[in-house]
């Protein structure tokens, strides 16, 4: 059964390393801070980290249900941040708390191949990178996400940012334009049963639905038979 700790901490670790990872699984959560200096940022406000731990001990299934808990007084609409490795259950959460908590669910790599497809100017910018095999710049992914989060849905709503800011530079340069968490979800799943629920993952090309062969079989055969694995849900990729 997972575990759910939550304390009072802070957003951005020291710049001295900007593409250092934000999180990994045996990242020091303490370390993370926010600095208070941004006229953005209410000096008696905290950011709260809900840390669930898997123990591995009972299931390789994510957590059926993450509790959300908000200030009671608060008025604004709320405003979420969650990371973990891959499959370490972040589709499972984000559905639950975009369907509990009515949010405009963000996730960067949607977002960004809706870009490209859209022929927009950022995303006409990301696929030049991306056609050379490059990394796409953190400034084109923030201004993309920038944009979203403006929009009059995810202000009136309120939002659920999955995956990113995946980087201390990333998250600098969202704190830059003054987005700020009411709180960061972090999964954290032991790497053999990560390992497990990668390697079982499979695509149905036609409708891009995610099945595991184990946990969340297709319902008829005829969806088994086109199902596929995509390149990157293996054991080496999962570790």
């Amino acid at each position: 059964m997972a575990s759910l700790n939550s304390s009072s901490v802070s957003f951005l670790n020291s710049p001295s390393l900007p593409n250092k990872p934000l999180l990994t699984a045996n990242s020091s959560l303490n370390q993370l801070s926010f600095p208070k200096s941004s006229s953005l940022i209410n000096s008696n406000d905290s950011l709260t980290l809900f840390h669930v731990r898997s123990s591995g001990a009972s299931s390789s299934r994510s957590p059926k249900v993450l509790v959300v808990a908000a200030a009671a007084n608060k008025s604004e609409p709320l405003k979420i941040m969650i990371s973990g490795a891959p499959a370490s259950g972040k589709g499972t959460q984000c559905e639950l708390i975009k369907k509990k908590y009515d949010l405009v669910h963000v996730a960067a790599g949607d977002l960004l191949r809706a870009e490209i497809a859209s022929g927009s100017d950022n995303g006409k910018r990301a696929k030049e990178y991306m056609d050379i095999g490059q990394l796409v710049p953190d400034e084109i992914v923030v201004m993309m996400v920038k944009e979203r989060l403006m929009q009059p849905d995810s202000q009136d709503k309120g939002w659920l940012l999955d995956g990113y800011p995946r980087s201390l530079s990333q998250a600098t340069k969202l704190q830059g334009y003054g987005f700020r968490p009411d709180l960061f979800i972090l999964l954290e799943v032991p790497e053999e049963i990560l390992v497990e629920r990668v390697v079982g993952r499979r695509l149905d090309p036609v409708t891009g639905k995610i099945y595991h062969l184990k946990y969340s079989p297709p319902e008829t055969e005829e969806i088994a038979a086109r199902l596929t694995q995509r390149f990157d849900d293996t054991e080496e990729k999962a570790c």
